[in-house]
């Protein structure tokens, strides 16, 4: 064990508390906030009890180290509990220092440093797919997060980035998966003609959701066999090129008076609608 109580006592912790905003320890973790320092260390920030409960459940030995204040520690001892069977270091910290830390304003007094695990595209194609979501260009973190957030509810097996769609270890992202992360696999950095020759070998049918394709209800029935959806960037959708490589495209139908669906929002009916179509079968 390095470094945790065996339990939180019921006074204050009079322990060593790291209290320097400004030590190299600690602008190491806020560099973290930063695509660069990502890339260069393989790690990733983690922030708030939600995040680091699911990845201490899910891919514990991916976490490296967590930081909290001792009053967030007395308030989520689960957190605490599972940091210790993972013998994950916990380092207590004061509120500023968890702030300069943090890429949020209030990241409820817990941040953790996570090794980034994504998963290889061989490997979710040995387990045999049956849904999966395929991300081209997405560009926006919110968009990214939720999309993988839909994708875990709806029971997909995996989510495939594109080289061009914006880091899923980005803050902003990983917030918004409200730990998903940690649930399906994903994919990063991969060409989309690469991606969609390895769809059809497996025999996924590639399916692009664009505002100028075919009814979605016209072609719901085909999306019980195995699907891969394939999403585009938020203001241009799908470019020329992209479009090519899929089977199908289909578009959601506006029944109000909305301009259009977000991406995100989209993404999670196509991807329900194909496991609703594949469970029924």
């Amino acid at each position: 064990m390095r470094g945790i109580p065996g339990s939180m006592p019921s006074a204050p912790y009079t322990g060593h508390v790291l209290e320097n905003p400004r030590s190299p320890r600690v602008r190491a973790v806020a560099k973290l906030s930063k695509r660069a320092a990502r890339q260069e260390t393989g790690l990733f920030l983690l922030e708030g009890p939600q995040a680091a409960r699911e990845a201490l459940a899910w891919a514990p030995d991916t976490v490296l180290e967590l930081y909290a204040t001792p009053s967030a520690m007395e308030r989520h001892t689960d957190v605490r509990d599972a940091a210790e069977r993972a013998e994950v270091d916990l380092q207590y910290t004061t509120e500023a220092v968890l702030d300069a830390m943090a890429d949020t304003v209030t990241p409820q007094g817990i941040v953790a440093v996570a090794r980034q695990s994504p998963t290889a595209l061989k490997d979710i194609l040995a387990a045999g797919p049956r849904l999966v979501a395929i991300c081209e260009e997405v560009r926006d973190p919110g968009n990214l997060g939720t999309i993988i957030r839909a994708a875990d509810a709806a029971g997909a097996d995996a989510v495939i980035l594109t080289g061009r769609t914006v880091d899923p270890y980005n803050p902003k992202v990983v917030r918004s998966t409200t730990g998903s992360l940690f649930h399906v696999p994903v994919a990063v950095d991969l060409e989309l003609a690469d991606v969609v020759a390895r769809m059809h070998e497996t025999g996924l049918r590639v399916v692009a959701a664009d505002v100028e394709g075919e009814d979605f209800l016209a072609s719901r029935d085909r999306l019980a066999e195995p699907t891969a959806w394939l999403f585009g960037n938020e203001a241009r959708g799908l470019d020329d090129d992209a479009l090519a490589h899929a089977d199908l495209s289909l578009r959601l139908p506006i029944y109000g008076r909305a301009e259009s669906l977000n991406l995100a929002t989209a993404a999670s009916v196509c991807l329900y609608e194909t496991a609703f179509a594949q469970r029924a079968r």
